[in-house]
């Protein structure tokens, strides 16, 4: 089924994500509001306006503060996740190793990538079924195998030279019950899913550290703060993946001192692709299904921005998932159990 990449106002339709844009575009950017409060408090026109309407100065009082201190939150944010320093990238010479590039999310990211001219390295099992565009290769490469990693490697050394970006999107999941996986199926879900991480990144990041430059890019999930019915294995492999960015990116600091490198996790909803065949994920207002191209898209341009990260899609879904730890016990086993419907496999 192709993506319907001209409706509007998203691929995924009305959703609260787009609500939550254009809040963000107008009440709580602070290059709007600040300018607006400042018209109310010190003009004229402005003070008889508001004067008359305590409740709409209160309201606007508000907003500015909220965008305001928003705008201060996500400056420390970056500056802090960036450890204090800029780098330059250039996109003529920066060499992608893309992980599962072959379908799904991973082919798009291959294909926008690409599309720039940008070089990518594709590591999967199969190649893909169409067209890569002249910057985009494949390797023939089973990622749970250090040595099949090491050879690829190789090969991309001597046709490309030394990666500089590491984007570990590949991912497998079974929707199966604890009682009802064998131990090669979860063995198999955590080589893909979370140890193929460790390895890929022996693999290439000591070059990207004696450089002092590049990116690691974990595409996990939002499963991985939001364990269900039937992918309790997969959420499992996801949260390792989340632990692994975060502690990568500490060691780059404290370890390596590499603060130049960046880390980037990316945690997404569920969306159109082979992994979730088996399962009927729902597709709401509050959580939409996604198509591959609006998580690709996402992710290319967080990279592009040659900076650390945090991609959340859909951004309202995720941040509800990531602070889900700290709701009361009662109302996260309540609402995994009401999970459990959308995780039954077919």
């Amino acid at each position: 089924m192709a993506s319907p990449a001209n409706k509007w106002p998203s691929r995924e339709g009305f959703t609260v994500d787009v609500v939550g844009r254009v809040i963000s575009r107008t009440l709580l950017d602070p290059w709007k509001m600040v300018p607006l409060f400042a018209l109310a408090q010190y003009t004229v026109k402005g003070r008889e306006l508001f004067e008359a309407r305590p409740h709409a100065l209160k309201a606007l009082k508000t907003f500015t503060s909220l965008a305001v201190l928003g705008r201060l939150g996500a400056w420390l944010d970056r500056r802090t996740i960036n450890n204090g320093y800029r780098d330059q990238y250039n996109w003529n010479r920066e060499i992608v190793v893309l992980t599962g590039g072959s379908n799904g999310i991973g082919r798009q990211v291959a294909q926008l990538l690409g599309d720039r001219g940008i070089k990518v390295a594709i590591l999967d099992i199969s190649p893909p079924a169409d067209t890569l565009p002249n910057s985009v290769r494949f390797y023939q490469c089973d990622i749970t195998s250090a040595e099949d990693i090491a050879s690829a490697a190789q090969s991309i050394r001597a046709s490309f030279g030394r990666p500089t970006i590491l984007i570990n999107n590949a991912g497998i999941c079974t929707g199966k019950t604890i009682l009802g996986t064998t131990p090669e199926q979860t063995r198999r879900m955590f080589e893909v899913n979370t140890f193929a991480h460790y390895w890929l990144a022996q693999e290439f990041l000591p070059d990207i550290v004696a450089s002092n430059h590049g990116m690691v890019v974990t595409i996990a999930s939002q499963a991985g703060y939001t364990v269900t019915p039937n992918m309790v294995d997969y959420s499992a492999s996801k949260a390792a993946a989340i632990a692994f960015h975060e502690g990568l990116a500490a060691e780059l600091v404290t370890r390596y001192q590499a603060p130049k490198v960046r880390a980037v996790l990316v945690t997404q909803g569920f969306t159109r692709t082979a992994l979730i065949k088996n399962l009927t994920p729902e597709d709401t207002f509050a959580n939409p299904l996604l198509w591959p191209e609006t998580v690709a898209e996402a992710i290319v341009s967080q990279v592009l921005t040659g900076e650390s990260g945090h991609v959340l899609v859909p951004t309202t879904a995720g941040w509800i998932a990531q602070r889900l730890r700290g709701y009361p016990l009662w109302f996260q086993h309540s609402l995994r159990c009401r999970l459990e419907r959308l995780m039954r496999a077919d």
